[in-house]
């Protein structure tokens, strides 16, 4: 490791001391790796022995605004299977950034082992410190000790196998042509968000051992077949009603219905799909696996990272290892990251999770060392505890946006960024007020918020609950409404054709009033059919 401090000059010739030499990890703006060498010790220093993170190894790679625009459309992978949504999203970043409509990224992070960070070359020396620290550092903690991240991503090996599922993209792009492996990848990313384990518990994803496995699946597919469909299907008109109920309920035991992984049961399950399509299917399913547990930790995963990269350059500059011009050059961009708009500004498009997310963890920080009479009411057994790395390690492990708000939001917080809450009625004409940052408003406001941070309240609830296999082996899904909000009709007919295309036969949705099971409305795939013709 470096050493933070330079060493002293030696005194001048003609007599007298010289000046000691600038103890700056770097001078202006400009950056070579021997700075970024010395500023990542500095920083590492910081980030271990005081901070106490645990990371894993680091390698910080330097790439161009082309190159960052590129993993921007690929979803941030380092390596990914080539889909024209990809190059759309491409196109489209490069023009917004052409025109000066949005930026760019400083920097994009991937949760692998090593830890992969990706920094920008025309940034400054100072926003590659800044970057060091919130990325290779923050984030890094992050993915590696949260219990999501542990529970659902293999860091060791995701690298392996995204390179073997572009090898085996190319490969059926050759053996079956590019329109036909578009058609199933349309199909499965139109699906993606649906081909998650969301509550079952499963275990840790060995990714590199599943692309070592892929050929030995294909061959014992290939040599096998469903016995579900073994048989043509037979008329069930003449059995009795309690002798359908009871093969009913079997084949809902058989095929372990109802299921939430649409993906994952049309993998398994689909009569007309191909090994090297349910392949596909499988990759699909395993990307949208390692990318959920992100979807649930936006705020505290960006908010450690804020937390930890300001820390770590206010420490840099109390010990005198950064330059003023520095300081207030990261400040200035950190402070543009955390920017909160007023509900009423123009600006305003939600909450900001890097605002609230900081706003909360040095609110911890402060109940620990320094609380007051309403902290110890409201958080009794960290307050005035001292322990503030503790406590937050303790957090950034164990809880996800929405338990950690219900756990940690507190009145302090709530006060400063002045939440209130609103009554969403769609049979009033206007909104009402009904809790604000007052005493009695306190907890309404921070469960009201939890809960917008909870993926199993904001995404739609669908799930397959049955198979006519005995007639027209018509898929039926199920949509368990809340609160009276359906889905989008033209995002749900075109999601039904893909599920169609996908299983090979008629799909139907029906509705659910969540609350009195009531019937809301029924659509299927001959419904969609008839209208486009």
């Amino acid at each position: 490791m470096a050493e933070a401090a330079a060493k002293r000059a030696p005194e001048m010739e003609s007599g007298g001391v010289a000046e000691p030499e600038s103890r700056h990890l770097f001078e202006g703006s400009n950056w070579t790796f021997d700075t970024m060498g010395r500023t990542y010790d500095a920083i590492q220093e910081i980030a271990l022995n005081d901070l106490g993170l645990d990371v894993y190894p680091n390698q910080i790679e330097i790439i161009s605004s082309e190159q960052m625009l590129d993993a921007y459309s690929s979803i941030g992978m380092p390596l990914i299977y080539q889909h024209w949504s990809y190059g759309k999203r491409f196109v489209r970043e490069a023009q917004m950034y052409q025109k000066g409509y949005a930026g760019l990224a400083y920097e994009i992070v991937i949760n692998s082992n090593p830890c992969i960070s990706y920094n920008m070359e025309d940034s400054t020396m100072a926003m590659q410190a800044l970057v060091m620290a919130h990325a290779a550092f923050g984030h890094n903690h992050f993915f590696k000790n949260n219990y999501l991240f542990q529970q659902w991503t293999d860091a060791e090996g995701i690298l392996d196998y995204l390179e073997f599922a572009k090898r085996y993209v190319a490969k059926c792009e050759e053996r079956h042509s590019t329109a036909a492996v578009e058609e199933i990848l349309d199909a499965a990313h139109a699906l993606m968000d649906h081909g998650v384990f969301r509550y079952r518990r499963r275990p840790k994803l060995n990714l590199r051992e599943q692309a070592e496995r892929e050929r030995e699946r294909r061959q014992y597919q290939e040599r096998t077949f469903n016995d579900l469909w073994r048989t043509l299907p037979r008329n069930g008109a003449d059995m009795q009603p309690e002798q359908a109920d009871v093969e009913i309920e079997e084949r809902k035991t058989r095929l372990k219905l109802p299921e939430e992984n649409l993906l994952y049961f049309l993998e398994k399950n689909s009569p007309v799909l191909e090994p090297w399509q349910r392949e596909l299917l499988h990759i699909v399913r395993n990307i949208g696996q390692y990318f959920y547990p992100q979807k649930q930790t936006k705020v505290m995963n960006e908010g450690c990272a804020t937390f930890v990269h300001l820390y770590i350059m206010n420490q840099l500059y109390d010990k005198g290892l950064l330059p003023e011009g520095a300081m207030l050059e990261a400040l200035h961009s950190h402070s543009s990251v955390i920017f909160q708009p007023d509900f009423n500004d123009k600006r305003y498009s939600g909450i900001n999770p890097y605002a609230l997310g900081l706003a909360m963890m040095e609110d911890i920080k402060r109940i620990c060392v320094e609380p007051t009479p309403e902290d110890e009411e409201w958080f009794p057994e960290i307050a005035g505890s001292g322990d503030w790395r503790g406590t937050l390690k303790d957090a950034w492990a164990n809880y996800r946006d929405e338990s950690f708000i219900q756990q940690y939001l507190s009145p302090n917080v709530i006060r400063k960024m002045k939440l209130f809450l609103l009554a969403d009625d769609s049979t009033d004409t206007h909104f009402t007020v009904t809790d604000i940052h007052d005493e009695r408003g306190f907890r309404n406001v921070r469960r009201a918020l939890a809960r917008s941070y909870d993926l199993g309240a904001i995404e739609p609830d669908i799930q397959i609950v049955d198979v006519d296999l005995r007639g027209d082996r018509k898929l039926r899904l199920q949509h368990t409404m809340r609160d009276g909000v359906p889905l989008s009709e033209r995002s749900r007919d075109e999601v039904l054709k893909h599920i169609r295309r996908l299983w090979g036969y008629e799909v139907g949705l029906v509705g659910v009033e969540a609350d009195t099971d009531k019937t809301s409305y029924e659509v299927s795939t001959e419904d969609a059919a008839d209208e486009d013709d």
